[in-house]
């Protein structure tokens, strides 16, 4: 009678630790492709940006301090790890960029700067929902972690408590480097 209520017990609690393993994997794999998501925007916007700066520059090249602070925090946001001071970087440097169009109406009217606006601007959206998707993918797992049972289980199943603004090496996505622009080229 004792090894059947033992079995019992330990059947039940195997069934336990599954489901919980489960469901943190599951949660867990919301939370990378989060991260993925937004990896996947940041690539967009970079490949987008020498584009628009040869545009700009066939009408601001006199602009060239402007051009080469676009590059620059371009190039150094996209090498390596996901870093939100770059990305802010990048974001005022090309805000600069982008108020061009306001100096030189003839850029203004040029349907492909109009254009890369438009897709710029369509990235944009679409980066602030993928981190809002990853915040909430991160919410719903660190909730599930630390809820009981699972709580007493987590670590000893190596789940560690994921972050909403740092990433671990591991889940932080490779930015595809885009050709340099050379300015000296007409």
């Amino acid at each position: 009678m004792g090894w059947i209520v033992f079995a019992v017990i330990a059947g039940g609690l195997i069934f336990l630790l599954i489901g919980i393993y489960n469901r943190l994997v599951a949660l867990r794999q919301n939370v990378n492709q989060g991260v993925a998501d937004i990896d996947a925007q940041l690539r967009q916007r970079h490949d987008l940006i020498p584009n628009l700066v040869n545009i700009v520059k066939g009408y601001a090249s006199h602009e060239q301090e402007t051009l080469e602070q676009v590059i620059t925090a371009r190039n150094q946001a996209a090498q390596g790890a996901m870093n939100s001071g770059d990305e802010q970087t990048l974001r005022v440097a090309l805000d600069k960029l982008l108020a061009l169009g306001e100096a030189y109406p003839d850029l203004k009217a040029n349907t492909n700067f109009q254009e890369l606006q438009r897709e710029l601007g369509d990235v944009e959206d679409k980066l602030a929902a993928a981190r809002r998707a990853l915040n909430a993918a991160v919410s719903r797992f660190n909730t599930a972690r630390e809820s009981f049972p699972a709580i007493m289980f987590a670590a000893m199943l190596g789940f560690s408590e994921a972050d909403f603004h740092r990433l671990d090496e591991s889940e932080q996505g490779t930015v595809d480097q885009v050709p340099q622009i050379d300015f000296a080229k007409g």
